[in-house]
């Protein structure tokens, strides 16, 4: 039994994506993250990673079930993240615990991330962290040897993980775009990803979430003049603008951070994930906002800024906080309720660089804090926004260049993995396996 693939999180649902390779008597895990949906729930608050155990988060259905590797859990030799979304590290502070003996390898970014959570939430994790640059490897045993190539996605330092295997490559393409014109790092490696196709990739393990989507995921620098089209094309000539986003899309904020500056605003950051974020990609100069932004993540001090911002004149500010889902505790949704130093005028801006992720507890959320916010008679901007998950165009451009033996849908349910099929088989691909959560396979 050469490669053993055991599906733990994100086959049969989109999120807690993880999966392990077992070659031989060594196994890899690759993604550890958490059930967003489910998180949030149990949370009651989705700007952070909240200091939970694994035990409380198993049966709130927010982290995977590493159950599923009873019989593999003393051959675990490390764990891999893609990169550093919540839904494929975050579930790291609990999880990896159960694998103590196995390093936690990601890229740079998301190593500084999980530092932050780990330290924010007081967790001693046991588990050494490594960072492997983008177009670098990691041999793990004779036998293993995991590279990271460049791909382009909503947050740095994205990879595409291959774990090179005696029989054979195994590609892990989870969260992807292939982006000709990103906005902040590099553009995919075309041409390391044409190599391994030459050389034969035995399995992709491939996301699919935007499989049922006919078309080409846009480019990054589309979601920059959409936001310089509402930015500057505006009349917002002493009226409030607040941008919301998600706190690790550094491409986004910074495109925000410019615009801001030719409208020649005062830009203040408020919320504690955009200062964890931007924190940590300024650690490993990935960004620079100091010069140019005011961070402010705690609460007298937000009260203090806001009341200043009140003072001298909305029209001199541009804020960017959290909130972009309508979680109830972050700084957007406690504006709206008129709970800080802050109050709409008729004509503010607010400007959604975002789309709703698709889950009950976010549309519930949104649709309540908008209502809040049409009823203060502001400006609403909504889905200024590009995905980072490629279509299913994407998917076949991708699989043109790596020629796949065997493909796995994973981050979406079967429908989804089937959509994917049907497309791969037209092209050639013939082997698809759909599996669920907790099944094993061997290839």
């Amino acid at each position: 039994m050469p490669i053993e693939i055991c599906a733990i999180g994100g086959f049969s649902k989109t999120e807690g994506n993880s999966v392990a390779i077992k070659i031989d008597e060594e196994v890899i895990i690759l993604d550890m993250g958490l059930c967003m949906e489910d998180y949030i729930r149990f949370t009651e608050d989705r700007e952070d990673v909240q200091g939970k155990n694994y035990r409380d988060l198993l049966k709130a259905h927010a982290v995977p079930d590493y159950g599923f590797l009873e019989d593999w859990q003393e051959k675990v030799k490390a764990i891999v993240c893609s990169h550093g979304h919540l839904d494929h590290l975050g579930a790291v502070p609990f999880a990896a615990p159960l694998f103590s003996k196995a390093p936690v390898v990601s890229t740079p970014y998301a190593i500084e991330i999980l530092k932050s959570i780990l330290q924010d939430e007081k967790i001693d994790l046991k588990n050494r962290l490594i960072p492997l640059n983008l177009g670098a490897t990691y041999t793990v045993s004779e036998k293993i040897k995991v590279e990271f190539v460049t791909i382009t996605h909503s947050i740095p330092q994205a990879a595409i993980v291959v774990i090179h295997t005696p029989y054979g490559n195994v590609m892990y393409v989870n969260d992807f775009k292939l982006d000709p014109q990103p906005v902040l790092g590099k553009k995919p490696d075309y041409k390391r990803l044409t190599e391994l196709g030459k050389e034969g990739i035995e399995i992709v393990i491939m996301n699919t979430l935007y499989a049922h989507a006919h078309r080409k995921c846009p480019s990054e620098s589309v979601a920059r003049e959409m936001l310089k089209n509402v930015m500057l094309g505006v009349n917002s000539l002493g009226k409030g603008m607040i941008v919301t986003t998600f706190s690790s899309h550094m491409a986004r904020l910074k495109s925000i951070v410019q615009l801001g500056k030719e409208l020649n605003r005062k830009i203040i950051f408020l919320g504690r994930s955009l200062n964890k974020y931007v924190t940590a990609a300024e650690r490993i100069n990935l960004v620079n906002f100091q010069k140019d932004v005011k961070f402010v993540n705690h609460g007298d001090k937000i009260q203090k800024i806001l009341k200043k911002i009140e003072k001298e004149g909305k029209g001199k500010y541009l804020i960017v906080c959290t909130g972009h889902q309508g979680e109830p505790k972050a700084i957007l949704s406690r504006l709206a309720r008129n709970e800080l130093n802050f109050h709409f005028d008729s004509g503010d801006v607010v400007i959604f660089s975002c789309q709703v992720i698709p889950v009950e507890i976010n549309i519930k959320n949104r649709e309540k804090l908008e209502q809040s916010l049409r009823k203060t008679g502001v400006r609403i901007f909504t889905d200024v926004h590009v995905s980072g998950h490629g279509a299913l165009e994407d998917h076949r451009d991708l699989l043109e260049m790596i020629k796949p033996k065997n493909i796995i849908p994973i981050h979406a349910g079967a429908e989804k993995g089937r959509m994917l099929a049907e497309m791969a088989a037209g092209l050639g691909f013939k082997n698809t396996t759909i599996l669920s959560d907790g099944d094993k396979r061997t290839f």
